[in-house]
């Protein structure tokens, strides 16, 4: 057996296969290797193990994404809507100074407006919530998918056929007009002015 020379360990990780000789226990792989030994196993070795549970756990994530538990307190976490739609009864109805209503219809406006304003936003989000929620998931899938799939490629294939007319220009600019320039910045480099105060 040549020595010096590595290879990744090939143990299966099932428990009803025994190790073969030359092969460390499964706590070798896949991060160790150890001096060529034949395995003479199943080919589904560390290497599989390791790539399906990573595949495992990739789809866990993903579905658990989906399926996470929301915030049922805190349901601006981002404030879009912190100054937008955040509207009390002291916003929109005040009374100054000098003209003040009858105290039992401040307060009973004062109820009416909330209770109202509650109640019939309840009522709607029941009603249109969730056909309005499928329309912007679909609205917002359909500009994720352009995005995705024909905006990003055209600006990509503009950047590299850009990229093409760039060089052309940037030789022909060298060729032609540095010459003309740099000889024009040698005639003009000649000229002197001399100002004289007569008196």
């Amino acid at each position: 057996m040549p020595s010096g020379v590595w290879i990744p360990c090939t143990q299966s990780t099932r428990e009803e296969d025994p190790p073969s000789p030359g092969c460390r226990p499964p706590s070798c792989c896949p991060q160790l290797a150890f001096p060529i030994a034949p395995c003479t196993r199943d080919p589904r070795n560390c290497g599989f193990a390791m790539a399906d549970q990573y595949h495992t756990n990739e789809e866990k994530i993903l579905r658990d994404s989906h399926t996470k538990e929301i915030d049922l307190i805190n349901r601006d976490p981002k404030l879009i809507n912190e100054d937008v739609v955040k509207v009390d009864f002291e916003d929109v109805i005040a009374e100054p100074d000098g003209t003040h209503s009858l105290d039992g219809v401040w307060k009973a406006s004062y109820t009416t407006f909330t209770v109202s304003k509650y109640w019939c936003y309840r009522l709607l989000t029941a009603i249109f919530g969730i056909p309005v929620s499928l329309l912007w998931g679909f609205l917002f899938a359909c500009i994720s998918f352009c995005h995705i799939w024909a905006v990003m490629p055209c600006i990509k294939s503009y950047l590299i056929e850009i990229q093409c007319l760039s060089r052309v220009y940037s030789l022909c600019i060298h060729t032609f007009c540095d010459p003309l320039f740099e000889a024009l910045g040698k005639v003009f480099s000649g000229i002197k002015v001399v100002l004289r105060k007569e008196v």
